[in-house]
Parts: structure tokens; sequence; C-alpha cells
């Protein structure tokens, strides 16, 4: 049961990467691009008994994991399914939909007790069970690897039914998609466009996804941001360039290793991105001017935290979309007897 994302509101929702908050935040991206500064975005919170981390999300569904066990959660209804027991340390991951036998899967790469790993894909549904597959194409632990393994959170490209990881180099200008097909249950890679031969390789490109397209940001020659789209899944003659953003002065202080984080994009070509700095911010595309966007997070729980209007670290972001679908349209329990998940009364 997929979700049309232009039929629906998106949010963002996110959780803090230090395991004493037990909460995740919630906020609307629509209010981010339509309120005027002075009018603040509100984060809902939502609290839990123990710490969970997201590992993906798609059609309305997040996929939630608590190093013990997973379940799927929809924020919009509250409905999540019964919490499976996984009870393993994994180091890279994912969450999407094989659209084509109607199934929503977790990936995982696992470390096992005697030493190595051992890898699984995980099918939700009545009878849901691991199955253990081909083995990641990459060592994550090689230190003779040509390059590194950038986000250990798999993107998911609705309509393809893949994960994404990008595979870059701080040495050379190499730089690539790897990409698991999750009705095939294989993997692939997909070239990237090239980075420039004097661009700063240290600097870290960024994956995302865009208007259901796979994009990635680079930093090029030290003055600005290069966005490219691939207007065709896994052809790479399609790559398109979107954008170039300048580097502004406000986006960079303090500097880090990674350029900007593109998150989402309207119609009218204003860019919602998470800038090296960590501030959210909203690029014109058409005019090249920025705007930083009133985000109150002051309910989130997180107390310990800088505000999200000042910062965003060290929170995790996923994009959803609103819906209606729920655990039990696959066959999966719903926890109807207690809410895992609950907003706070104010």
């Amino acid at each position: 049961m997929a979700v049309d994302p232009a039929l629906t509101h998106p949010r963002i929702a996110y959780y803090s990467s230090r395991y004493s908050y037990p909460t995740i935040g919630v906020f609307s991206i629509q209010s981010v691009f339509e309120n005027r500064p002075h009018e603040p975005t509100r984060v809902v919170a939502y609290e839990g008994r123990r710490h969970r981390l997201i590992i993906g999300s798609c059609n309305g569904l997040l996929c939630l994991h608590d190093n013990e066990r997973a379940m799927l959660w929809n924020p919009c209804t509250g409905f999540t399914s019964q919490p499976l027991e996984i009870g393993r340390i994994f180091y890279v991951c994912g969450f999407g939909y094989d659209h084509v036998n109607d199934k929503y899967k977790l990936f995982l790469i696992e470390e096992k007790k005697s030493g190595g790993s051992v890898t699984r894909i995980f099918t939700f549904g009545p009878k849901s069970t691991w199955r253990t597959i081909q083995d990641f194409p990459y060592r994550l632990r090689d230190h003779n690897n040509k390059a590194i393994l950038i986000n250990t959170a798999g993107h998911f490209v609705s309509g393809t039914g893949t994960l994404n990881w990008l595979l870059c180099s701080c040495l050379t200008s190499f730089v690539e998609v790897l990409s698991l097909d999750l009705v095939k249950e294989t993997y692939s890679q997909i070239s990237l466009p090239s980075r420039d031969s004097d661009d700063d390789l240290s600097v870290f490109p960024q994956l995302a996804t865009l208007r259901g397209c796979l994009a990635v940001c680079y930093e090029t020659k030290k003055t600005h941001w290069t966005l490219w789209m691939m207007k065709e899944y896994g052809v790479p003659q399609s790559w398109t360039k979107l954008a170039i953003i300048p580097r502004h002065p406000l986006l960079l202080d303090p500097p880090l290793n990674c350029a900007l984080e593109p998150m989402y994009m309207l119609k009218n070509d204003v860019l919602l991105v998470n800038s090296p700095n960590g501030k959210f911010v909203l690029c014109n595309l058409n005019d090249d001017s920025i705007d930083f966007p009133n985000i109150d997070s002051s309910g989130d729980g997180m107390t310990k935290l800088r505000p999200l209007s000042r910062c965003s670290g060290p929170r995790i972001f996923h994009i959803y979309h609103e819906s209606l679908v729920s655990p039990s349209h696959f066959g999966l329990p719903t926890c109807s007897s207690e809410m895992w998940l609950f907003k706070p009364s104010l």
C-alpha cells in the first residue's frame, strides 16, 4: 500500500543520538516554509518508556528500534505494530517498501558475538521472519578500503524499492552509490557526477531524496555547493545539475567537514537544508537568498541540547509524509492495549 507524497503533508521526525532522552520530536515542514520568523514552528514531542532510534520511514510509517526490539509506528494515527525481538547490535541498517510484493522490509548488518557480521532482511507480516542474505559488498572495518560509507542508514527511494548508501574517498575523487534492491535482494553500484580534482576531498558529500529522486550535494571549489538530482533512478546519464548554492558565511561557522544536507524542496525552488554548522536554512534557488526558520523545540524533552533554531546536533532527522497506513493492513498485530509512544498532556 503506497502513499502518493504529493497528496500528504510532509513532516520531520527526529531523535537524539544521546541515549538519555526517550522522546521523538515531530514538526511540520509546511509550517517551516510558510511561517514568518516571529511565528515559530512548534515541535510536538512523543514520549516513550525508553530511548528509540528511527531506522527509516516510508508511506507514513517509521521503523523504530530500541536496541532490543523493532516496530512500525504511524505518528499520524498513533498505531504501532507489536515490538519484534531483535536483541542484536547492528551498524548498518535500512527500512523500505518492496512495492512488487507489498511488503515492508528491515535491513540490518549485525555484529556476531564470535566476531564478524551477518547480513539479514526482516519482512514484516503475519509470520515475520529473518532471512540471511548475501553479505554487504563492502567491508566496513577494512582499512584498505578505497572509500568509506558516509551514511549508515540507507536512503529509501519510493517507487524503486531500493535502499541507498553513499561511498566516497577523502583521498581521491571516488564517489558512488551502493544500492540494495529490496525486491530482488541484490546489490548494485551507481556512478555519481564526478567531483573536480581541485575540490577539498575531505569535505564529504551528502546524499538525499528530493521530489522522489536521489540527490547528492557536493562542496565545489570552496566557493559554493552543487546540488545534483538523478531524474531516472539507476541511470547515471540522468544526473542533472539542479542548483549552485553560494557558500554563505553564516552557514560555515564553525566549519565542519560535510556539505549542505538537502532536506525538502518546494515546487517554487525553495530548499530546506541542514547546513554544515548544524542550522536549518531555507535557500531560495531563484535569487540565492537565505532565511533561518524559527523552530521552537522547547517541548521536545531534550533539555540539555541546544535549541533547534540554533543547532540541530546531536539530533538525527527523518522525513515522512502523513498517512492513514496502519501496520494491521499487512497482517501485523497492532498495539491496542498499550501506547508505546504518546503526546504528553499540556
